[in-house]
């Protein structure tokens, strides 16, 4: 399985062009064709209105200022133009009506020429613009269903910020490149060869003399771009740095109150700020070069044209090369922003092709076959839960469970008990899929998990977790969590069944209550019996309480204590224990030591054998915290 890049390489600019790259983005660009079509279609009558204006100015100083005088020896050039465009046609269009100042008419065409240019020029970029930002959306969305799909192991590797990265500003770059950076690029391309043809075929001697400025220009703007790429990459290790510093204050903005560590966190963020400004500075310097190296060459072009070109040429001529070959040189003014567009939106095409062909570990069977098999033998949904010698590890051969075997029949209550570590919570991670088993199988109703699609395994199970997550949206909201089948009477009878509907109803908007970023309008209890609530509503015959109770007072766990009674009834249920005391009633405990299953039994009988639960028992009476392998204990009694 593939993985996005490291932190090395997320700052990596790359080529500035990849035709595999580009290749495979043409999916998301192949639906809008069409669009991409007519912007090609637009960038010919574009080009000969940029040419147009010149050639305007021509006609008049070379038709009327100097009243036609010809030189004794016309250009070559100009018959094979002749030949090129009907010359009888651009004549009636530039001679001016009878009754009208020549003038005023050559004025009006470059008037005109010059607004048709402008629309098209408008049309073209709202077109490319579009275009972009459709195939994007698709990409965007693309990007946003496969992270849903992707098991849970995925994001406990891959750090969240990088992700968001990827969905925002990767996907913005990409976007970028199709109007600011590939379309421009090659249309600048195409434009600068455009002039260079016309130039040699206005006059072929004038122009070759006038382009021997650019082998030499095109030199120094490769040593330029070279220069300018480092220092744009420069430019972005900084800035990843500046948002490092700034993400880990404001996460720990409380710690930096507390311990008035406020100077020593702005000292690390001077430091850096400082370190970008001056890379940003040393990015500035080479590209206020490359730009003053432009205009140099601009100016010796336009110094060869008056110096070859007077007594060789017409008036009209040779604006026509001045002004022509100031076209030329438009694009290479700002040809280290696209290039460096070019290189950032080949980089995040990179990291976004990366992310998509991450395939998911965690796959649905066929859905043939899973019809076929519910077809065969229809499923009850009794709430069996069965694990068969069922290894698993996160890495290698780490076993965080080994060989644990158990049995929870319809409508039964077990709970699991242990020192962190011990591989409670991962027997949860299995039941729902969210990672699958190494070795043996779990059973649901007697249907291996690995059978049955996800949606309809979790639609099974309802989970209570311990670090309650509420989302944007109301408190009705986040108790149906946008199931069509969970109506608002659903949520109100479940509310009350868990004792949530008290202080549901004292809100200002009641169920329709806002609720904001991360719950933090709720208290720690509030939030506790909404997840209840939730859970209920959605009517799942097989309950998980994930420490449901560890993350409140005394007093809020005897509240929503007859809450959890009320989720439990007519459900199998399984806890993962952190507080014993609220586990007295279940019908058998599971002890694990290291991934094992090491005792089983009532609470009572588990005191009795005086082994790992009645010592976990013995050190949370006295307030202690085990945090590992209780050790100096009498030899495990398997289950």
């Amino acid at each position: 399985m593939n993985d996005i890049q490291d932190d090395s390489q997320e700052e990596a600019l790359g080529k500035a062009y990849d035709s595999q790259l580009i290749g495979w983005l043409w999916q998301y660009i192949k639906p809008y064709i069409g669009m991409v079509l007519l912007s090609i279609s637009i960038v010919v009558p574009i080009f000969v209105l940029e040419l147009a204006p010149a050639w305007i100015v021509k006609h008049g100083l070379d038709g009327i200022v100097a009243e036609r005088e010809a030189i004794t020896q016309k250009p070559e050039g100009v018959d094979i133009l002749d030949q090129m465009v009907d010359p009888s046609f651009i004549e009636t269009l530039l001679t001016a009506p009878e009754g009208t100042d020549n003038w005023v008419w050559l004025a009006l065409m470059y008037a005109l020429a010059s607004l048709f240019q402008a629309a098209l020029q408008f049309i073209n970029m709202v077109v490319m613009a579009t275009t972009g930002q459709r195939a994007m959306r698709d990409l965007r969305v693309k990007i946003f269903s496969h992270l849903e799909r992707l098991h849970l192991g995925y994001f406990d590797r891959i750090p969240v910020g990088r992700l968001v990265t990827r969905v925002t500003n990767d996907v913005e770059n990409v976007a970028e490149m199709f109007s600011a950076g590939i379309v421009a690029l090659v249309t600048d391309i195409g434009k600068m060869v455009g002039f260079g043809a016309m130039l040699f075929i206005l006059d072929a001697k004038l122009a070759l003399a006038t382009f021997t400025v650019v082998p030499i220009f095109m030199v120094a703007a490769f040593v330029f771009r070279l220069r300018i790429r480092e220092a744009f990459r420069e430019v972005r290790v900084k800035i990843a740095h500046i948002n490092a510093v700034i993400q880990e204050s404001i996460t720990g903005i409380k710690v930096v109150q507390l311990f008035t560590r406020e100077k020593r966190n702005f000292d690390d963020f001077d430091e850096v700020n400082g370190s970008h400004r001056d890379a940003w500075k040393r990015s500035i310097h080479y590209d206020s070069m490359l730009f003053a190296a432009v205009e140099a060459a601009e100016g010796l072009t336009v110094a060869i044209i008056v110096w070859q070109g007077t007594g060789m040429a017409e008036a009209g001529t040779l604006y026509v090369f001045v002004a022509w070959m100031r076209r030329f040189f438009l694009p290479l003014r700002d040809l280290s922003a696209k290039y460096s567009v070019m290189q950032s939106s080949m980089a995040s095409t990179e990291r976004l092709r990366a992310l998509m062909d991450t395939e998911p570990a965690v796959l649905d069977p066929e859905t043939s076959v899973w019809e076929a098999k519910r077809a065969a033998a229809p499923a009850s949904e009794k709430g069996s839960v069965v694990f068969e010698n069922v290894w698993f590890a996160y890495q290698g051969d780490d076993w965080i469970l080994k060989d644990v075997s158990f049995r929870v029949e319809p409508n039964g209550k077990v709970a699991f008990v242990g020192a962190t570590g011990a591989g409670k919570t991962t027997i949860i991670k299995l039941l729902t899929r969210l990672y699958d088993v190494k070795r043996g199988r779990i059973l649901v109703d007697g249907v291996d998990v690995r059978e049955m699609p996800q949606q309809v395994l979790r639609r099974r199970i309802a989970t209570v977790l311990q670090d309650v997550v509420l989302f944007s949206g109301s408190v009705a909201d986040n108790i149906d969590l946008g199931r069509p089948d969970v109506d608002l009477d659903q949520v109100q009878e479940a509310a009350v069944a868990v004792e949530a509907a008290g202080f549901i109803e004292r809100l200002p908007r009641g169920y329709q209550t806002e609720v904001r970023e991360r719950g933090s309008n709720f208290s720690t209890g509030q939030r506790q019996l909404l997840s209840f609530s939730r859970a209920l509503a959605h009517g799942s015959r097989i309950l998980i309480l994930d420490e449901a109770t560890s993350s409140v007072d005394s007093e809020t766990e005897r509240l929503i204590q007859r809450g959890i009674h009320t989720l439990m009834q007519d459900r199998t249920a399984i806890a993962i224990a952190h507080r014993l005391s609220t586990i007295r009633d279940v019908d058998t405990i599971y002890v694990l030591s290291s991934g094992e299953v090491v005792e089983s039994g009532t609470h009572d009988e588990l005191l009795t054998l005086r082994g790992v639960y009645s010592e976990l028992h013995r050190l949370q009476s006295e307030g202690i915290e085990p945090t590992g392998i209780i050790p100096d204990l009498p030899a495990p009694v398997n289950a």
